[in-house]
């Protein structure tokens, strides 16, 4: 198998922001394992004049660079209009402009393209499918959860998202209940694949508990959430279950915009030194994070796939989360995890006592997780791509003129 595949996402990570996206990076580092298969990839970011700090995000999209390589993959970040809080009618069609210039620029019709990969649906789908008929290449777009959950909601745009869902030649969805959302928008079932995310059993693994950083400062028993700090994760609920619980200690891991609201939370609720806000981390610190705690919990309002859950138990620590979107696809049959079916803080608290009181073995979640590593994914999605392009090739060839015959002599 060899394919040469450009996707294109505004969800990858940067050397400015290396962790946004990061599983979108992480499904194509598995996919790049199989002889043959190489990608470049374009994560276009928007446009912005000025770098400073005190411009906050915008400030760090201009400073991202214009391309770098991240594990041997070429990346680059060209530049897009996005007005902030009225852009989104018009974000793919800028998205799309800026694309179709820099493959001009880098003459990308010339370097055998295979496929087009698009990431998340929108803006990064429809413009990757306007790209793909341009290029003249085949294109499968992947749906990830917001994009069907919120975004596909959004009358302004949800006829974009369904024109370029029925143009591409495949769609993947991350999770059953994500493909149930797309049917309900109208996509027909048989052109959905579901092909989950997986986990790096390398990197996520159970370590010695003395293995996290010096001075961590915890007591007694230990949760910890990970995730952006942004409303619908549910950082709050989750500091309001642990005010609940004066026997346990909480790590808030992430960055984000709710961090002030939720750092002057935690001391309304008397959390003191039982709540550390440890910022983002990179994956290769977090298992060492999981394996500190003796719970993972997430309560959030929406998921696609939580990979962050997981992640957890792959480092053999159990797992308390809310029963949203693909969330109980990732734990059904986990030991010792916990559904939390009302997304309030007596109802995480109770969860969170009850696998407390009553840990299951480390062995056995460590044994469940195991069977969500990303080999068989990555052979999977490798797989559909290439029956694509061989379709794809196929009606080419079935659609060439004859030849013109040869002129007697």
């Amino acid at each position: 198998m060899g394919l040469n595949l450009l996707t294109v996402t505004t969800l990858y990570p940067n050397a400015e922001m290396p962790f946004h996206g990061i599983f979108v990076e992480n499904r194509l580092r598995e996919i790049l394992k199989i002889q043959g298969m190489r990608a470049r990839v374009v994560a276009p970011v928007p446009w912005f004049p000025l770098t400073a700090k005190g411009f906050g995000r915008y400030g760090r999209f201009a400073r991202v660079p214009r391309e770098e390589c991240r594990s041997g993959v070429a990346v680059f970040h060209p530049r897009f209009m996005l007005l902030p809080k009225v852009g989104m009618r018009g974000a793919a069609g800028s998205l799309f402009r800026a694309l179709k210039a820099f493959a001009r620029d880098r003459d990308l019709r010339s370097m055998g393209i295979d496929l087009v990969d698009g990431q998340y649906l929108y803006p990064d789908a429809v413009a990757a499918v306007r790209l793909s008929r341009w290029l003249g290449v085949p294109v499968v777009v992947t749906a990830r959860g917001s994009d069907v959950t919120q975004i596909a909601r959004f009358p302004s745009v949800r006829p974009a998202i369904l024109g370029a869902l029925r143009e591409a030649d495949a769609v993947i969805a991350v999770s059953r209940s994500l493909k149930e959302g797309l049917v309900d928008l109208g996509v027909t079932e048989s052109s959905i694949t579901v092909l989950r995310n997986g986990v790096d059993l390398e990197l996520f693994r159970p370590l010695p508990r003395g293995s996290h950083e010096p001075g961590l400062g915890v007591a007694g028993k230990l949760a910890v959430t990970v995730g952006h700090l942004i409303p619908r994760k549910g950082q709050d609920i989750v500091l309001k279950a642990v005010a609940q619980l004066p026997e346990v200690s909480l790590l808030v891991v992430g960055e984000g915009p709710e961090e002030r609201r939720l750092r002057a939370l935690a001391g309304e609720l008397g959390l003191g030194s039982r709540v550390r806000f440890m910022g983002a981390r990179a994956p290769s610190e977090l298992a060492a994070i999981y394996s500190a705690a003796d719970v993972s919990v997430l309560a959030s309002s929406r998921e696609g796939w939580a990979n962050v859950l997981l992640e957890s138990m792959a480092c053999g620590r159990p797992v308390v989360a809310s029963a949203v979107g693909g969330t109980p696809e990732v734990m059904e049959g986990a030991p010792g995890g916990r559904l939390v079916a009302e997304r309030t803080p007596e109802a995480f608290a109770q969860a969170l006592r009850e696998t407390l009181s009553a840990p299951p073995s480390a062995d056995d979640i460590r044994g469940y997780a195991e069977g969500f590593g990303w080999g068989e994914v990555a052979r999977q999605q490798a797989n559909l791509y290439a029956d694509v392009v061989a379709k794809a090739r196929r009606m080419v060839a079935d659609n060439a003129p004859a030849a013109a015959p040869m002129a007697s002599i």
